[in-house]
């Protein structure tokens, strides 16, 4: 820690860096203090912060002397256009017009003539940020580093920039009068003093000295930066004060600079740093973390994987419940001791399996906490995060002194934009996704994911817009040497080569040359571990063979919905659990009103709301998963959100037909555990419904896959399959097909012609391949649209977040990574008689039925009932603000909207008549026109 200063003049000390007026006291904090609050700040987030990993992205080209310098450097120097009478004119964020006036007399009393009348062209021209880079870079400052300065709010300046465009165009911004050469030599002279006070403070005789660096380690710079400015900016925290500001008659000489700095930090650093233990016996650390003895592949995967040097990307695929979620977080534990990462992040397809996934991970780093002795901070990343129990009730890390007993904790900073920067965190794809999107503040995302491992669970799942994402974040993660652990049971090795070279086009270069003693590309081996260990591609497939494998029937069935149902009755009249998954919430419920009942049913999808979707998730495993007391029987019919997180078991699977990767995944629900099954049911068997005729496969399941990809999948499905032996066999045939073929019909003129020939006349679906190849290269396209660029070693980072779009809003940010239709989220009530109610049929006034409890009866509409979903808005906001006028002021409902049901839970929408029901969820008609 410096000692104080006693060299600056008063005209330096008189200018302010913050002002405020809090109840009715005039504060403020001048200039010189917050700049040296900042450096102070970035010098400890480096040192104590940072992950190793991430400082060695820095030393690449810098010295580890350099490196700090510099990093003070941009915390001092971050703010200094604030020294500009642009900035020094600006009014106080509240108007405050006595406090404004106060600080002016300031200035006047110490040497700023005529500051109070100063009448500047266009103020609001020059932000400080992109002045202080203009201000710097005139003086000598490289622009990489620049740059930095110029971007410290979030976005950085156009790609067009120059310094002259501020200087020579807006000159009284910087200099009050530039006829009165006695005002602009003063601000130059004050300029001058404290550009020269901070190199002098961080080791710079001047600013040509201050080294260039890379556009990765500019955006991990400006990343740091931005959270130190952040947190040096912070007045309070959970009541205790940080960088407090200080009345207006005190000054910088009455502030303890090192006591301010020590208390704050100590205050923000509730929680300890994650030191990941080098992991030497594989099978006492399964036992110590998860109570059980790892299974064959998962000894030999976690053995292999702790043989890497250099971790890159690793994937993990075998079949469904071997446990690749255990494989995953050893592995994360044992690159991040050899990378030098602190922490992880655990990236699922949605909302339902991150919430599965967070109670595991809080439940392995709760171990790892008291093993450690340590609070470590988690957080859960997605839109309804807030409504987990289980994250809310983690408790507020207060004080790393308070306790060594070891615990898992919440940091209540870690918040919104912040929020990745925890050390831990588990949430939606789309985080992870989010980083390879134009948005302001992006630079934070990736300061966040830079120093953790990340785990992508069902890799596979991810359409071609969202891949085209993916495949840009992983160039990203790349760039930075992050470990990175896909997971699969069914993934495709175009996929798999995608992954592999996305990654080590980030880290390599565009012109990689990966070493590989085969031929990895085509490898169809399963299980397979793929990992990168520096530039070295390796593949171990040196498994057991499985004592028998799962011998599954497959049976081609197509029947109406009523014959259907009888088939499934049929299937379990001496006993046994029929699993029905199919493609549409409709069909789902088509057939759910067809059993029975003197036959126990259960019926789930996404169209329920979440506490009821959360009671189904629970009584299902309570009856039919692991451990169970399995009821006589009962048929489960469910949409693709049967396919993941939920660990059950079926006696007998019925299936709308999918792509192939997909039925595979629903098979893993088939006979998952090693339990004793009714005598007819004991050999496994799969109906595949929804297979019509030749090239016929219903309009709803061909609205959701690709009719192509539903033909081979019903071409190579053969009539018994090997479980794990056939899993990749069969996923390759599929796949390898639609990527030959849509490279054949890809190319052009008559070479595409006399190609086509080549296809057996079975699979010859030139319409359909159409189709793809148009839909594919569309999603390309759009996806591209608002993506960040690759990275890019020899360019700064000015134009990095240009768009030659409109910016997004907040909402548009959240559902751009996903090309989905846009749908309405609503709040659900009832109405019955004058009492407004939930579902439930608790009245709103009541007591117990707090706003929070109102907020969380949301569901999303379905998107063929709003046609117009602008006007859908505007109706449904109208109706909110006439019956609910006091949600515009709650803090959980002040942006929701509500939809009403009636007291038989009914309602007319846009034509449609809506039901909602605990068993069945929300289902829609169309209102039939009278005549």
């Amino acid at each position: 820690m410096v000692e104080k200063v006693t060299k600056l003049s008063n005209d330096v000390l008189s200018l302010w860096g913050k002002k405020s007026n809090d109840d009715g006291q005039e504060l403020w904090l001048p200039l010189v203090t917050h700049l040296i609050d900042t450096r102070h700040v970035i010098n400890f987030l480096f040192n104590n912060w940072l992950s190793n990993g991430q400082r060695q992205i820095l030393y690449e080209t810098l010295s580890e002397e350099e490196t700090l310098r510099l990093v003070r450097f941009l915390g001092q120097f971050h703010d200094i256009a604030k020294a500009i009478p642009a900035f020094q004119r600006e009014k106080s964020f509240n108007r405050n017009e006595d406090l404004d006036n106060e600080i002016l007399e300031k200035l006047l009393r110490n040497g700023f003539e005529q500051i109070d009348e100063a009448n500047l062209p266009s103020p609001h021209a020059s932000h400080h940020t992109i002045a202080g880079e203009a201000l710097l870079e005139s003086k000598g400052l490289n622009e990489s580093v620049g740059a930095i300065i110029g971007g410290h709010h979030g976005k950085p300046q156009s790609k067009f920039f120059t310094p002259d465009d501020q200087l020579d165009v807006y000159p009284e911004n910087f200099y009050q009068d530039i006829n009165n050469l006695e005002i602009e030599d003063h601000w130059k002279k004050v300029q001058d003093e404290l550009i020269q006070f901070g190199l002098e403070e961080v080791g710079y005789k001047s600013l040509s000295e201050v080294p260039k660096v890379t556009q990765p380690q500019a955006i991990l710079l400006e990343g740091l930066l931005i959270m130190a400015d952040w947190l040096a900016s912070c007045q309070s925290l959970n009541g205790q004060p940080m960088f407090s500001l200080i009345p207006l008659d005190k000054g910088f000489y009455d502030i303890d600079e090192q006591s301010r700095f020590q208390n704050a930090i100590l205050t923000w650093k509730a929680t300890d740093k994650w030191v990941a233990e080098n992991v030497n016996d594989i099978t006492a650390y399964y036992k110590k973390y998860w109570g059980f003895t790892p299974r064959p592949v998962q000894l030999k995967m976690s053995t292999e994987i702790g043989k890497i040097i250099d971790p890159g990307i690793i994937i993990v695929e075998a079949q469904t419940g071997i446990g690749k979620s255990e494989i995953s977080m050893l592995a994360a534990q044992q690159t991040a001791n050899t990378a030098g990462e602190n922490g992880l992040f655990f990236g699922l397809p949605t909302q339902a399996t991150s919430n599965a996934m967070f109670d595991r991970v809080d439940s392995w780093l709760g171990v790892v906490a008291k093993k450690q002795k340590s609070k470590l901070d988690l957080m859960l990343m997605h839109a309804k995060a807030q409504f987990n129990h289980t994250y809310r009730n983690l408790p507020e890390a207060e004080s790393i002194c308070d306790s060594d007993a070891g615990d898992v904790t919440v940091n209540s900073w870690f918040s919104g934009k912040k929020s990745i920067l925890a050390d831990f965190t588990v949430g939606t794809i789309d985080q992870l996704l989010l980083m390879s999107l134009k948005q302001k503040h992006l630079f934070l995302k990736h300061l966040g994911f830079s120093g953790k491992v990340v785990i992508i669970d069902e890799v596979h799942a991810y359409d071609t817009y969202m891949s085209s994402y993916l495949s840009k974040s992983l160039e990203w993660l790349g760039a930075y040497h992050v470990p990175v652990i896909a997971l699969s049971a069914t993934l495709p090795k175009e996929k798999r080569k995608e992954l592999i070279e996305s990654y080590a086009r980030g880290k390599y270069g565009k012109d990689f040359c990966l070493k590989s003693e085969n031929d990895w590309q085509n490898n169809e081996a399963y299980p397979l571990l793929t990992y990168l260990d520096g530039p070295r591609l390796v593949q171990f497939d040196k498994f057991e063979k499985a004592k028998k494998d799962k011998k599954v029937d497959i049976v081609r069935f197509n029947a109406d919905d009523q014959t259907t149902v009888n088939k499934i009755v049929s299937e379990i009249k001496d006993g046994g659990i029929a699993g029905v998954v199919v493609n549409t919430v409709k069909r789902a419920q088509a057939l759910k009103k067809l059993i029975p009942d003197d036959i126990p049913s259960m019926i789930l999808h996404s169209s329920f709301l979440a506490e009821d979707r959360a009671k189904l998730e629970t009584e299902l495993e309570r009856k039919v998963g692991k451990g169970a007391k399995r009821p006589e029987k009962m048929i489960v019919i469910g949409t693709q959100v049967l396919e993941q997180s939920l660990d059950i078991d079926f006696d007998v699977l019925f299936t709308d037909i999918a792509p192939i990767d997909l039925i595979f995944q629903r098979i893993g629900r088939l006979h998952r555990h090693d339990i004793s099954r009714p005598r007819a049911l004991t050999q496994s068997k799969v109906y595949v419904m929804g297979i019509n005729g030749p090239d016929d496969y219903g309009e709803g399941n061909e609205s959701i896959y690709e009719k192509y990809i539903l033909k081979l999948t019903d071409h190579y499905l053969p009539n018994i399959i090997s479980i794990p032996t056939d899993i990749s066999k069969l996923v390759q045939r599929v796949y390898d097909e639609v990527s030959k073929n849509l490279m054949k019909y890809s190319l052009t003129g008559t070479s595409r012609r006399r190609r086509s020939r080549v296809s057996s006349a079975s699979l010859d679906s030139k319409p359909d391949l159409k189709k793809i190849i148009k839909h594919t290269q569309n999603e390309k396209i759009k996806a591209s649209t608002f993506q960040i660029d690759e990275p890019a070693f020899n360019k700064t980072i000015h134009g990095w977040l240009d768009s030659s779009g409109k910016e997004l809003t907040e909402n548009e940010i959240t559902a751009s990574v996903r090309d989905i239709k846009e749908t309405i989220e609503v709040v659900l009530l009832k109405k019955v008689k004058n009492d407004y109610c939930l579902i439930n049929g608790q009245r709103l006034n009541s007591e117990t039925v707090t706003s929070e409890i109102i907020a969380q009866q949301l569901i999303r509409l379905p998107s063929a009932i709003t046609p117009n979903i602008n006007d859908t808005i505007s109706f449904l906001e109208q109706n909110t603000i006439r019956s609910f006028p006091n949600w515009q002021k709650d803090k959980w409902l002040k942006q929701s909207i509500a939809l009403v049901l009636d007291e038989n839970n009914e309602a007319e929408l846009n034509q449609y008549h809506l039901k909602y029901s605990s068993k069945m969820g929300l289902s829609y008609e169309k209102v039939m026109e009278n005549g």
